[in-house]
């Protein structure tokens, strides 16, 4: 299905010729022409010769002669040449000996100083793959609509929510509710979460504790972070959020403490029967599951603890007054430290060229890091460079796991099957016990996570221009420059958080994947329109909702719709630029129809709600 480009060779090699030896005669190699000293045709037809061997003598003595001559008179700028020429071919080779050699010493200590954690991804990501095309015939056809589209004028809706009506939706999460709303005056005991995974299911994580300490009218803990081998940030809530700014914006709803109180800080919890996993809930639980199963034991022991905490409340069936709760947490509570916002806000200045906030985004994520006006009249001449955010979903773990092939042959199956084995053992026992599905038809039912080549073709039948500023959010994209050699043919102009910042400023976020992951959610919530190529993803989730919450309708967001788009692309080597064009973008404009949270949806992602937001009548 794909198709491996030879790689493109790097080398120039210059050939010199012999008129840049020095010492050499600018007459070798020339051709020599007819003097007067020599035999002349034109003369023998004239005045005659007695035979044809008289001719053929005389020519002959004189061109010997001649030779003998010149070879005399040139010996020595000869013999200097081949001597130069067999010095530089030496040096040549001693040359290249060396380079091979200081090359073979840089791999070799390079594979060394690579710690574990590059070992095991050198074992599942060969840097030297050849570049890696699914969709060559459509590329093509894109490279050239985007040629032809360089000098005309934009369409502006590229940059624009398509419906009027999203702007009609105001933020009101953080409204003022009657005091018999509030808290409740009786105190049921301490809840703890200790919450799993990377920033965003940290997040929700948080704010589904706030909902169910209401709930079940409990003091909330700050709560804590797992440390995970994945994530390996050992990272705490007050190294990424305010504390003391999340407890005052909830002070009116729920109790918060940072620790605590002494006396119960030191009790065993486990021994207590007060730890919950995520084996003691249901997925997606109901109030009623924890008036069941966890109130009795929190009246009890006073403490309830629970561990992991991985969506672990449902959306609906849910009173209102905690869906509110949580989207005033999401929204209104959980503001970066300093440090993020700073750092996070020098991305988004250099990104855009221009300095200013523009939007209630950029101070609702930056705070006073991000100026609200320009501070010389040079700067206010100037209008802000538009960038797109993407988050392009195709790491290691994702691809492996969807069980789809993505044009690699098999070395790709292998690759991936070697990883299945050692980091998803359940899912290959899963596996031996069920009657597989095709690739081809897990591509059909839209399961497979898209390709940057996908991506880039889906970008250019919107009509985004070759120059547009596109910033990568995530993680390393599988397959890197093979995969990513498509992308960049037809959109050049690519940054990330690496790119844009300098490693003194990056410093202080090494060894902090959440904190990273941190100034992708700024670049991405901030971005003049953000595109994603996973919906179920935490941070496409949480940073569409933010954008429609923060929005005002001026913060568009692409979705495509795999399944459809499956369609589309399987028809690669027969549709027209035309049709593509019109299907893709009928395909993401009906994904951008405004519309209300539907039962059981996200309110993270779907704030469009009484709950969270405020219809303009």
């Amino acid at each position: 299905m794909g198709k491996q480009l030879p790689p493109r060779r790097m080398e120039h090699y210059h050939f010199r010729g012999p008129e840049t030896f020095p010492g050499s005669d600018p007459s070798i190699g020339r051709r020599i022409s007819w003097g007067d000293n020599h035999c002349n045709p034109k003369t023998v037809l004239l005045n005659g010769w007695k035979n044809d061997s008289a001719y053929h003598t005389a020519c002959k003595g004189g061109h010997v002669g001649k030779r003998h001559l010149w070879l005399r008179k040139h010996m020595r700028s000869m013999a200097f040449m081949v001597i130069l020429m067999g010095f530089v071919l030496l040096l040549d080779s001693l040359m290249m000996s060396i380079f091979d050699s200081r090359n073979v010493q840089y791999h070799s200590a390079q594979s060394k100083s690579g710690g574990l954690e590059e070992e095991d991804r050198s074992a599942y990501i060969n840097d030297e793959k050849l570049p890696i095309q699914m969709y060559d015939r459509l590329l093509n056809l894109a490279s050239g609509a985007l040629a032809e589209k360089e000098f005309k004028q934009e369409t502006s809706r590229l940059w624009e929510e398509p419906y009027p009506k999203a702007s009609a939706w105001k933020p009101c999460a953080d409204r003022k509710l009657p005091s018999n709303l509030g808290k409740f005056d009786k105190d049921n005991g301490y809840i703890l979460i200790s919450a799993n995974g990377g920033l965003n299911q940290q997040r929700v994580a948080i704010c589904n504790a706030v909902a169910v300490a209401s709930l079940l009218n409990a003091t909330l803990v700050i709560p804590r972070f797992l440390y995970s081998n994945v994530w390996n940030d050992p990272s705490q809530f007050g190294d990424i959020y305010q504390e003391e700014y999340f407890m005052n914006v909830l002070k009116d709803e729920i109790n918060i403490v940072k620790e605590l109180p002494p006396d119960l800080g030191s009790l065993d919890i486990e021994a207590l029967g007060s730890l919950i996993t995520d084996a003691d809930l249901p997925k997606e639980a109901k109030p009623a599951d924890y008036f069941r199963n966890i109130l009795p034991i929190l009246l009890q022991n006073g403490i309830v603890h629970f561990l992991g905490f991985g969506n672990r409340l449902g959306f609906d069936p849910l009173p209102s007054k905690l869906q509110r709760l949580r989207c005033k947490c999401n929204f209104h509570a959980l503001k970066f430290v300093p440090k993020i916002q700073q750092v996070g806000s020098l991305l988004v200045r250099r990104i855009r060229k221009y300095d200013a906030a523009r939007s209630m985004l950029d101070r609702q994520l930056l705070g006073n890091f991000m100026p609200e006006n320009l501070s010389n009249e040079n700067d206010a001449a100037r209008s802000p460079s538009k960038y797109l955010a993407l988050h392009l979903r195709f790491e290691m773990d994702m691809v492996a796991y969807s069980l789809c092939e993505f044009g690699g042959g098999a070395s790709e199956k292998k690759e991936l099957q070697a990883y299945r084995e050692i980091h998803f053992p359940l899912l290959i026992e899963r596996l031996k016990n069920s009657s597989p599905v095709s690739p081809t038809e897990l591509r059909k039912l839209g399961r497979c996570p898209l390709t940057p080549e996908e991506a880039a073709l889906v970008l250019s039948g919107l009509g985004f221009k070759r120059g547009t500023y596109i910033y990568l959010a995530g993680s390393h994209i599988y397959g890197e420059k093979s995969r990513m050699d498509s992308f960049t043919s037809l959109y050049p102009n690519l940054v990330t958080k690496e790119t844009i910042l300098t490693p003194h400023e990056l410093a202080p976020f090494r060894n902090f994947s959440s904190q990273l992951a941190a100034l992708d959610f700024i670049a991405c919530a901030t971005a003049d329109v953000f595109a994603m190529t996973d919906s179920g993803s935490q941070l496409s989730s949480l940073v569409t909702g933010l954008r429609t919450y923060y929005g005002g309708g001026r913060a568009p967001t692409l979705r495509p719709n795999k399944k459809r788009l499956a369609i589309i692309l399987s028809e690669n080597s027969t549709i027209g630029w035309n049709s593509f064009e019109y299907r893709v973008k009928k395909m993401i404009d009906e994904g951008q129809r405004v519309r209300v949270r539907g039962f059981g949806r996200s309110i993270y992602r779907q704030p469009r709600c009484p709950e969270c937001m405020c219809k303009a009548q």
